[in-house]
């Protein structure tokens, strides 16, 4: 007489299928989801080689553990006996390390207009300075109101020497460019060693 999966101490198989309902649909496949006649097991628990699926699947039993596929499109598909939440927490914990390794650009805006005040100009400058010293890129920009659209030439001259003033703290990405009312510049800033 054959054993039903509570009384052979898999009884957690059935529950993680319906686990995955709210899983992407990307999400490892498991145990009976697995379709392919053969696997290459790999990890610390078992001996690498190749199974049928039911040895696999038996193996994963034994060890009160999940078959999951981790390399579907491998020929034999690769897969790990482990515990499937256990398998999918480590993997967030993975992703969440990838991104916090990805440099994240912050881009910060400075406005001008057409006659902007020294004042006004050096205070934005030091704002400047303290954005690129963190490293985050500037895109500054003058922006023409009503008949101010006459001055761009003085737009540009105050955003050519903004980016002079600022040569040792980052570098001209986009020279001044006119995109409607505004006319804009962007500076990244300078790698430090």
């Amino acid at each position: 007489m054959a054993k039903t999966p509570q009384e052979s101490g898999a009884q957690h198989a059935p529950q993680r299928k319906n686990d995955n309902k709210n899983a992407k649909k990307d999400a490892f496949a498991i145990n009976e989801q697995i379709h392919a006649r053969e696997v290459r097991l790999v990890g610390d628990n078992v001996e690498t080689g190749v199974y049928t699926i039911q040895e696999a699947l038996r193996m994963a039993e034994e060890q009160e553990m999940d078959l999951i596929e981790i390399s579907p499109n491998a020929v034999p598909p690769v897969c790990k006996i482990l515990d499937y939440q256990k398998f999918l927490y480590q993997q967030k914990k993975r992703l969440k390390e990838q991104k916090a390794k990805s440099t994240k650009v912050v881009v910060k805006e400075i406005r001008f207009g057409p006659q902007t005040d020294d004042h006004d100009y050096n205070f934005k400058l030091k704002h400047a300075m303290g954005f690129l010293k963190e490293g985050a890129k500037v895109k500054a920009y003058v922006f023409f109101r009503g008949r101010s659209i006459l001055f761009k030439e003085q737009g540009e001259v105050l955003l050519l020497r903004f980016a002079n003033d600022l040569e040792e703290f980052g570098k001209v990405e986009q020279m001044p460019v006119l995109e409607g009312k505004r006319m804009i510049i962007m500076l990244t800033p300078k790698k430090t060693k």
